[in-house]
């Protein structure tokens, strides 16, 4: 769930890259990062912390070029350590830096082949790391002192052929250009736009097309299932479809929860997906219990706001904002540790009594996951004074944990995982729970482009796009995601601060 963006300009990018990255900053908290090139020589900034904490102006000063790249970042492997912030940087071929936003599920596999094939030393835990290895040892195989296109994308077409998970990335190539490329299940978004300058055509790569609409970029499309975009650093367009067998089957869980409502992903605005996810859940609230007793319906803020006004509308139901949210508060479903995610729940939202003193009322929220959150607010809400606290989710029954690039916790965490329905509205407190259908679901996004016809939809079904994940990869996962291993795990003090000055 990380954030990256990649720009090709006329002048220097520094500020425009931090500026989206503060755009992107909702998709990574943990820690931040710039790097540039300037004639041949990069220039590199990143730490734990918010974007606005990472680069101060001393750092901006030194980060000069007219192309570069960053990334925000969560931990997907239990770790913060500032070691594992991104870009990260190979010097062999040509100097290459790359953000990736993702998991590689054979990453275990790729490990062992670049050390005992590709002769490489990977020193990280982060399959980041191990992604951008794999890019450069296949661009090494052209030989020449100077890559063409052709030889950019014959990179990402091996790449391909070697890496399996989901996956986007932005690398540059010093002193040539910046390439991004998506996995061929287009499993995580990237979009690339331009904008027009007095000194000519600039171009941005990035995670999300509201980073493009802050910044003035038009937006040109997304990337296809497989394909690469290389834009040279004199400013030349190019794409190629890289992969052998791409189909779309992109995250729907970005359309629930990850991505800013104002954000095109794969042409489906995030809004309009949100509202038919509302529309969809008074139908079946309507169909299911007719007689539902629903006095007010009052969003959990922020991502379900959307869901909730339209769900409100189609039951002919009052819509009112009941909790007031601290702003300065970080999303509590990326933040590592279960006793900081309990800690920040009161800290991130007060009730309005007025709201809910003598009324039943009907929470709605994104999702459920761990099910801490969710059962807290209920709490809040009967103590401001609800008659009935009915709780309703615009997401199915989160089940199985993602492998894709979210950090779901481990599967014994979440609270739906072997429960009922009547299960999980019981240990979180509610009278009456209600999850959206998968079909719905599906269908409330797939309505904003019919040719999306599949999705990566494993966290509520179980099923793994990409066919190679089995009970001991999960085993694995689960071992690394458990909250006790992200408590004890290795947190680390270092700060990074590279620059060629």
């Amino acid at each position: 769930m990380c954030g990256i963006v990649g720009i090709v300009g006329k002048a220097n990018v520094n500020q425009a890259l931090y500026d989206a990255l503060t755009v992107l900053q909702h998709r990574g908290q943990d820690a931040a990062g710039i790097v540039t090139c300037d004639r041949g020589r990069l220039y590199l900034r990143k730490d734990n912390g918010l974007v606005r904490d990472v680069f101060h102006q001393r750092h901006m000063q030194r980060l000069v070029g007219n192309m570069g790249i960053g990334h925000v970042r969560y931990p997907t492997a239990g770790s913060s350590s500032s070691a594992e912030a991104q870009p990260f940087y190979v010097n062999s071929p040509y100097g290459i830096t790359l953000a990736h936003n993702g998991n590689l599920t054979n990453v275990e596999q790729l490990s062992r082949e670049i050390y005992e094939s590709d002769l490489r030393h990977i020193n990280t835990n982060s399959d980041s790391e191990v992604l951008l290895n794999v890019f450069a040892h296949e661009l090494a195989r052209c030989g020449k002192l100077q890559p063409s296109q052709e030889d950019i994308f014959d990179a990402v077409r091996a790449v391909h052929k070697r890496c399996v998970g989901g996956y986007a990335a932005i690398a540059m190539v010093t002193g040539y250009g910046i390439v991004g490329f998506r996995d061929p299940n287009a499993i995580r978004p990237i979009v690339f736009g331009q904008r027009e300058t007095e000194n000519g055509v600039e171009y941005m790569i990035a995670s999300e097309s509201v980073s493009l609409d802050v910044l003035g970029f038009d937006l040109i499309r997304d990337l296809e299932p497989g394909e690469a975009v290389y834009i040279t650093d004199k400013g030349e367009l190019h794409t190629r479809q890289c992969a052998e067998n791409p189909h779309y089957s992109p995250c729907i869980f970005e359309h629930v929860y990850l991505a800013r409502p104002d954000s095109m992903i794969d042409n489906v605005l995030v809004y309009k997906a949100r509202l038919r996810m509302g529309e969809k859940l008074a139908e079946k609230i309507l169909r299911d219990n007719p007689d539902h007793g629903i006095d007010v319906v009052i969003p959990i803020p922020d991502t379900s706001r959307t869901s909730a006004v339209e769900l409100a509308n189609h039951l002919g139901v009052k819509f009112r904002e009941g909790f007031v949210k601290n702003r300065y508060i970080g999303r509590t479903f990326i933040m590592p540790g279960q006793a900081a995610r309990k800690k920040s729940v009161r800290q991130k939202l007060n009730a309005i009594e007025l709201e809910f003193r003598g009324k039943n009322v009907l929470l709605v929220d994104d999702s459920i996951v761990r099910g801490t959150t969710c059962k807290q607010i209920i709490q809040m809400a009967r103590e401001a004074g609800a008659k009935q606290v009915y709780f309703c989710s615009a997401a199915p029954a989160v089940r199985y944990p993602n492998v894709y690039g979210i950090d779901m916790p481990s599967v014994h965490e979440l609270i739906a995982h072997n429960r009922t329905t009547e299960e999980v509205a019981e240990l979180i407190g509610a009278d009456w729970l209600i999850y959206q259908d998968l079909h719905d679901l599906v269908d409330a996004v797939s309505e904003g482009n019919p040719k999306l016809k599949r999705f990566d939809c494993s966290v509520f079904d179980g099923d793994y796009i990409t066919g190679d994940v089995n009970e001991a990869y999960l085993g694995k996962i689960e071992r690394a995601r458990n909250d006790a291993a992200m408590a004890t795990g290795d947190q680390g003090n270092a700060v990074i601060e590279l620059h060629n000055n």
